[in-house]
């Protein structure tokens, strides 16, 4: 399928016709002003200009054009550089136009090092009604920081974080200092800044291995209008190594809260290898108004003779928001072993190697959609006023055999009645479109009655390895 092609269905499945061009329309991901979503798809192993892994990203806009924005041009690509790592929307210059930020985490800023990490790289682009135009390109040196191995732009979020008309960005730096950091930018009143496990209000013990920062999120938890921010270290766990950790920052009060599988309250225990934090995603999944946060475990062992060096089979742990902010109480954590989820858990299934919330069935709170690649497949939990997530009517949609379900990403219908679901594979080089359906109630609203497909890219390109929005 061509992508002019493929663009085109998009849009005649997203988009209502005759919508106006004139002026930045606040829709989140609408980067031309159309009042129509747009979607991202990163292939960060895309040969670009004869440069192999250079990296580059497809912006598929509603009207049905399609760009695609490499750092040809303004950067010279390098091999590796892996532009596409993440991608995140938001309207960081507050004009109502929403803007990407794309991360290079494996640039490097001067000569390759082989077999070093990248120093990596942001670049941003602003939403214009012609479409997306580029800005400026950040880096560690900006923030305060030498250039080392920090891998800047593996991770990105944006978020609303000072309460001011713009968005603000967190930028995952896995690699800085001694066990990774993050940065936050565009924050009212200062400048760029970075901060880790070693700050001095987050006051964590580090370990190069930590990867503090390969996933980051951000959500309103305790509903003050303001978002806190979630960042998640996979390779956590001092002598259980690769246990894993989360940890809650609110920037504004300076306060952090560290959650592991051995914080009380939380399911499950602490084991080598879990990656808990591998995967984050917010949602409101009980209508409060408060954000909640969904934690994939995608290295959970389920079966007592799962065998040395497997993949796990995986599990979600979730944790509601409150008045003072995110809470353990009422933790739930989901596995296909889980009492009246549909599927089996098997090892290698990495149920939680991707998440995402969304409103996929019209209802008016958030449903958990989670990517289990190992099984191809993805698992659909309805939220409800009545007490969260719940396994009824849960719904597990195969799909081929090429790791479907390994990036994921909710995409808002134009009519904002409802999302639909975006899903990758990226070992595969495709991403479909799942989607949604208005059914009030405990019905999650996707199926592979709704299941389109998008697109490709070239083998080993990894296109779908990041999704927007």
């Amino acid at each position: 399928m061509s992508v002019l092609l493929v663009s085109a269905l998009v849009a005649s499945f997203l988009s209502p016709a005759g919508a106006s061009a004139s002026g930045c329309s606040g829709v989140a991901s609408d980067f031309d002003a159309d009042g129509h979503p747009d979607t991202v798809v990163a292939a960060p192993y895309a040969t670009v200009g004869g440069v192999f892994r250079a990296g580059e990203v497809t912006v598929r806009y509603g009207t049905g054009r399609t760009e695609r924005l490499s750092q040809e041009g303004r950067d010279a690509p390098e091999t590796g550089d892996a532009f596409g790592s993440a991608v995140a929307a938001g309207d960081f210059d507050g004009d109502g136009c929403a803007d990407l930020a794309v991360g290079a985490s494996e640039e490097f800023l001067g000569a390759r090092k082989p077999g070093a990490d990248g120093n990596g790289v942001v670049h941003l682009f602003h939403g214009s009604s012609r479409g997306l135009r580029p800005g400026k390109v950040l880096d560690v040196t900006g923030f305060g920081r030498r250039a080392a191995g920090d891998r800047f732009g593996a991770a990105l979020a944006a978020g609303q974080l000072d309460g001011d008309k713009a968005d603000e960005l967190v930028i995952g730096a896995p690699g800085l200092g001694v066990g990774g950091g993050i940065g936050v930018y565009g924050v009212r009143g200062r400048g760029p800044y970075t901060l880790g496990k070693a700050s001095p209000w987050i006051a964590q013990d580090a370990l190069s291995t930590d990867e503090f920062g390969a996933v980051v999120a951000t959500g309103d938890f305790d509903g003050d209008g303001r978002d806190e921010v979630a960042v998640g270290a996979p390779g956590d766990g001092g002598p259980r190594s690769g246990a894993g950790s989360v940890t809650i920052l609110d920037l504004a009060a300076r306060q952090a809260g560290l959650y592991t599988q051995d914080s009380p309250n939380v399911k499950g225990s602490a084991e080598k290898w879990d990656h808990f934090g591998a995967a984050l995603a917010t949602g409101d999944f009980n209508a409060d108004g408060r954000d909640d946060l969904a934690i994939g475990v995608p290295g959970e062992d389920l079966d007592a003779n799962v065998r040395a060096l497997d993949y796990g089979a995986g599990a979600v742990n979730v944790l509601y928001g409150s008045r003072r902010g995110l809470s353990a109480l009422g933790s739930e954590m989901w596995t296909q072993n889980t009492r009246g989820v549909v599927g089996q858990a098997r090892y290698a299934d990495r149920f939680g190697t991707a998440l995402a919330a969304g409103d996929f069935n019209g209802d008016g709170d958030d449903d958990l959609a989670v990517g289990a690649p190992g099984e191809s497949a993805v698992q659909v939990l309805a939220g409800t006023r009545s007490g969260g997530l719940t396994s009824n009517h849960n719904v597990l949609i195969p799909h081929g055999r090429d790791g479907f379900g390994a990036a994921l990403a909710p995409l808002r219908r134009a009519d904002g009645a409802l999302d639909d679901l975006l899903v990758g594979s990226p070992d595969h080089g495709t991403v479909v479109l799942l989607g949604g359906a208005v059914h009030e109630g405990s019905y999650p609203g996707l199926s592979a009655r709704r299941l389109r497909q998008l697109g490709s890219g070239p083998t080993g390109s990894l296109y779908g390895y990041a999704l927007l929005p």
